[in-house]
């Protein structure tokens, strides 16, 4: 969409030097957090998040972004949230806003609320990680023995939210040897300002890729 594109020239002259590619056994699309909670109508966070996944288009974007990834026979990988009565117990300073979602049982494991939002859900032989609990879906989960198992090497980042559980898997996969690409319209977040934090300002830096679902799906096509 206009007006969510990386501002930083530099990063784009150097990442455009070589061509954008995305083998197939190598490659795969991270889906993070697309669950009830955000998306469904009912969703406990859905009418705080509405207004940015609207005027994104997420819901309609994350659709196209699945069928065309699957079509092109790129694995989908899903990491997502979950919290339980036992989350937390060994942290002795736990973030606010966690504390929040455990009070208020945000995507608590078993409910509706933690399963993928229908539209967007697995399809059977997909992999799903186990459940992280705070921004990065790579600790204390098997995500990272998976992708390594399976012998990818780029990882695609989409899904919720914007800055907090895609920026920090995405970051966490750039220091962990991977190939990073950021989808600038598969994202969403709370604001404004904090969407265009993520995507103007931290998806450039630790990104070796930022596209539009547009261009990473016609780089599947070469």
């Amino acid at each position: 969409m206009p007006g969510y594109f990386p501002a930083n020239a530099f990063h784009h002259l150097i990442l455009h030097m070589n061509p954008i590619n995305y083998p197939r056994d190598k490659s795969a699309l991270v889906l993070v957090d697309v669950l009830n909670d955000f998306l469904a109508e009912d969703g406990k966070l859905h009418e705080q998040i509405k207004p940015m996944v609207d005027k994104m288009d997420l819901k309609a974007n994350l659709e196209r972004l699945l069928a065309g990834t699957r079509s092109a026979g790129i694995p989908v990988v899903y990491a997502p949230h979950g919290l339980d009565a036992s989350t937390f117990t060994d942290f002795p300073y736990v973030l606010p806003r966690m504390q929040w979602g455990k009070a208020n049982q945000v995507f608590w494991k078993g409910s509706k609320g933690a399963d993928f939002y229908d539209p967007l859900r697995p399809l059977e032989g997909e992999f799903i990680a186990q459940r992280h609990h705070l921004y990065n879906a790579f600790i204390n989960t098997d995500l990272d023995v998976h992708l390594r198992s399976k012998g990818i090497e780029k990882l695609v980042f989409a899904g919720l939210t914007s800055q907090t559980c895609v920026e920090g898997t995405g970051r966490y996969a750039l220091e962990a040897g991977y190939h990073v690409t950021f989808l600038t319209d598969g994202v969403a977040e709370f604001t404004e300002k904090a969407q265009e934090a993520a995507i103007e300002i931290s998806y450039p830096a630790f990104g070796h890729e930022v596209l539009t679902i547009s261009a990473f799906l016609e780089a599947l096509e070469q």
